[in-house]
């Protein structure tokens, strides 16, 4: 029988739409692939051993009954009946029911390895074709939606397989079977009754269930409404004290509380009438078997033990018809998973390495942007026509106001975007012609928040290079002056950093991404606005482990803090996505243009918080 928590809705509440056959295909498909071909043997196992077992359940009551036949007879006949005569069909259907009910169990263990298998390459095709795709995707989703659709989808696997191979398929293998068998044994007419019977328990819980499901939404959608006015009321409980409101917002509480009343009525109603239908034809079923069968026995064409296998047959094959509701429900739920798995591996990444793409090879490091023009979706412009050259070896800084296209170019340079027009060379190679690995192979990033898996402080310095030996990492450590705060740790370089590196602060985590970016060696040093974020005390400290990291390679460097590209050997100024100055520190504060009222602006800023420090310090020596 269904059970009321037997629907399965989308999470806004809508019904899930996948095609059936498609999933089922998809499925097949899977479980035929090259990378499931060492389970061949363990499939073709498990489902010999469902047929055998569901030939087992069928021939059981058959076994029953004819040891009930030769029980009656010897009765009947007044004679002492030999226990051979009805003991050895009984200890048969002993034998068989044990065989049907074991066989499943055997089934599953074979099975078992080959459903997690199935369900680990979904899950690692759909992961791997998810980290394939191009930032502007991800940065359109939330990371927990895409994992979702990507758990869901394996799990799909094994929905589809448990649900449809293992419930629905064996149902219908032992309603076929039993068909051709009562036909044969005991008369068409019984194997029309059996169909019949199993048909309309179907197509009514087919049609209550859809019925149910649409039920079910409004009671979910009212059940949302009395959460979300639940939270608004409480959330802005001040402002309904202020208003004297209390009285007012219960009794809209109260309302919403009223409509999902009466929805979840009309759910459960719904489920009782379905399981009153269900059992009405169940038992209806039986009932025609048993009082044809009566009758035919009165004529002399059967005899009671074939009316009670036929009765026991009957009751065989509805047993698995119990949790048709719920199973049609996870069917649906699973396809449409797999669906919305498959439907995000057709998509194709906006970048991609070209045919025959080349290895970048890099020797000086020098970079140039010719003529390149990019816009993020929703945006007229990000860059435009933007056109410059880094020597190789050489320090260049870049900077101008927000959304003047700083962070695009870094972005363009790593290929987490290609141009709209215009190219990016690396030592003369186009870095679209590149392959996207040895391109980021040769580029370290130190961003503005640098981000820690949640592991061991040896594994996120690790990361650029997993390979480096044990004095390599200490070297990077020691000249990002890591050393003293990795030994006042009790577990050293063992102490797990937490969700993002929560447990560290923004110095330490720069610190982190600076060592990081020293273990990697990287011929070109990306920093964007590496120290923005750090108060100046600790901006000096992460600066001097920067300055060591960009000894002998080429830096391009985006600042927000002008002091920190105030050395390099040419600063570019952005302006709306164009280069608006460019010179350095010198010449561009001389030029009295954007960057020197940019910092006019700073070293105000600054002087105003020395002198706001300066003040507190002479109250505090005053008190």
């Amino acid at each position: 029988m269904a059970t009321p928590s037997d629907v399965v809705t989308t999470p806004d509440g809508q019904l899930p739409q996948g095609r059936l056959g498609e999933a089922i295909a998809r499925v097949v498909g899977i479980l035929a692939s090259r990378d499931m071909a060492r389970w061949r043997t363990r499939m073709v196992v498990a489902f010999l051993l469902t047929v055998v077992a569901k030939m087992f359940a069928v021939l059981a009551p058959v076994l029953f009954g004819d040891g009930l036949n030769a029980l009656i007879d010897g009765v009947d006949a007044g004679a002492t009946v030999a226990f051979w005569t009805f003991g050895g069909a009984f200890v048969a259907y002993a034998l068989a029911r044990f065989a049907s009910n074991s066989a499943p169990q055997l089934r599953d263990m074979m099975f078992a390895r080959v459903s997690q298998d199935a369900q680990r390459i979904v899950a690692l095709k759909g992961f791997l074709h998810v980290q394939s795709l191009s930032l502007r995707y991800h940065q359109t989703r939330r990371a927990g939606a895409v994992n979702r659709i990507i758990d869901r989808g394996a799990g799909a696997v094994d929905f589809l397989l448990r649900y449809l191979v293992f419930n629905i398929v064996p149902a219908v293998i032992e309603l076929i079977l039993a068909s051709v068998i009562v036909a044969l044994r005991y008369g068409w007419i019984f194997s029309a009754i059996i169909v019949g019977a199993v048909a309309a328990y179907a197509l009514v819980t087919w049609f209550l269930t859809e019925w149910r499901v649409k039920l079910r939404r409004q009671m979910n959608e009212a059940d949302s409404e009395v959460n979300a006015r639940a939270v608004d009321i409480l959330g802005n409980f001040e402002t309904v004290k202020a208003f004297a409101a209390e009285r007012r917002e219960s009794a809209r509480f109260d309302e919403a509380r009223g409509r999902y009343a009466v929805a979840a009525t009309k759910a459960d109603q719904s489920l009782q009438t379905l399981n009153i239908v269900q059992a009405a034809i169940m038992n209806g079923g039986l009932l025609a078997v048993m009082l044809v069968g009566a009758l035919l026995a009165l004529e002399g064409r059967l005899q009671p033990g074939d009316v009670a296998a036929l009765t026991l047959l009957l009751m065989s094959v509805y047993q698995p018809l119990n949790i048709l509701g719920f199973a049609y429900r996870q069917i649906r739920q699973a396809a449409i998973d797999l669906e919305r798995l498959f439907e995000t591996l057709t998509l194709v990444p906006d970048v991609q390495d070209r045919p025959g793409a080349a290895e970048l090879v890099v020797t000086d490091g020098a970079m140039s942007f010719d003529n390149v023009s990019f816009a993020h979706e929703g945006r007229s412009r990000s860059v435009a026509n933007l056109s410059f050259d880094v020597t190789g070896g050489t320090f260049v800084g870049i900077a101008g106001p927000s959304g003047s296209g700083k962070s695009t170019t870094l972005r363009l340079l790593l290929r987490f975007f290609d141009p709209d027009k215009g190219r990016v060379l690396i030592d003369g190679q186009d870095i679209a012609h590149v392959t996207q690995e040895s391109l980021r192979n040769a580029l370290g990033l130190v961003p503005q928040d640098v981000v820690l898996f949640n592991d061991t402080l040896r594994q996120n310095l690790l990361y650029g290079r997993p390979d480096a030996t044990e004095e390599q990492l200490w070297n990077a450590i020691d000249r990002a002056r890591l050393r003293a705060f990795v030994e006042d740790l009790q577990d050293g370089l063992e102490t797990r950093v937490g969700e993002r590196g929560l447990k560290l602060s923004g110095g330490e985590k720069q610190r982190v991404g600076v060592a990081r970016a020293i273990l990697k060696d990287p011929p070109i040093l990306i920093l964007d606005e590496a120290t923005s974020a750090l108060d100046s005390e600790t901006e000096s400290d992460v600066q001097e482990a920067l300055d060591e990291v960009m000894k002998g390679r080429t830096v391009i460097s985006v600042a927000h803090r002008l002091s920190t590209i105030a050395r390099a050997d040419k600063i570019y100024v952005l302006d709306a996505g164009t280069i608006a100055e460019q010179g350095t520190h010198e010449e561009l504060v001389a030029l009295g243009g954007k960057y020197a009222a940019m910092w006019d602006r700073q070293i105000k800023a600054v002087d105003a918080a020395r002198q706001v420090r300066a003040a507190t310090a002479a109250r505090e020596r005053a008190l």
